[in-house]
């Protein structure tokens, strides 16, 4: 494949994140099959050499954006505060989970809504559901919740956030429509594991109030 030799005097940093940033947006548009190196030089405006430079070529890339998607959630998650109150703290992990993908679409869509691109690629992101399994334990350990598998809660929070996220990236659910759909779910579904209603809607505006 032939190499443009386009002069690019951004930061590597700079450049790298622009072609992250323009290999996601291609995939959660037009899909992974219309990524290819020169596509996404021509939206950065930058070289097809600059791709191998940075990523070693387009496997490479997507990995990468991959890694970044969930780079972002996990920082955005690890920046949740631990209060006296695990409830408050879980409904703002979901939160934080909701501003990240409405803040990060396009990564948002490769991370969760194509499929990897290897066995190991699959792994990739345990760190951020970690968080939310411990999150739930925190809530368990405090006796808020009756005992259970953190990582089954876990998992039935994590795919509540997802579908709500998605209808609101499909334009099927307004953002006013998808954070009351999510938030009142989260009221059903900490009830049910233990906390009483009350507690629940307490904890639960408290978290979205310390926003």
């Amino acid at each position: 494949m032939a190499m443009s030799s386009v002069t690019d005097d951004r930061p590597a940093s700079d450049l790298a994140a622009a072609l992250l940033e323009a290999a996601a947006h291609v995939i959660a548009t037009d899909g992974p099959q219309r990524l290819t190196v020169r596509r996404v030089a021509d939206e950065v405006g930058t070289s097809t050499m600059a791709v191998y430079t940075h990523f070693g070529g387009m496997p490479g890339l997507r990995q990468a954006v991959r890694r970044e998607g969930f780079a972002r959630l996990s920082a955005r998650l690890a920046a949740v505060p631990k209060t006296d109150d695990p409830i408050a703290d879980l409904a703002l992990l979901g939160l934080a989970y909701y501003e990240n993908a409405t803040t990060n679409p396009d990564l948002y869509r490769v991370v969760f809504m194509e499929e990897p691109l290897s066995d190991a690629d699959a792994v990739i992101g345990s760190e951020a559901f970690q968080f939310l399994v411990d999150g739930v334990q925190r809530c368990i350990t405090s006796d808020m919740f009756d005992d259970a598998d953190p990582v089954d809660l876990a998992t039935q929070l994590w795919a509540l956030g997802h579908g709500g996220v998605t209808l609101q990236l499909a334009r099927l659910l307004s953002p006013e429509q998808a954070a009351g759909c999510l938030l009142g779910a989260l009221l059903h579904l900490f009830t049910s594991y233990g906390a009483g209603p009350d507690v629940a809607r307490r904890s639960i505006e408290t978290g979205v109030s310390a926003r």
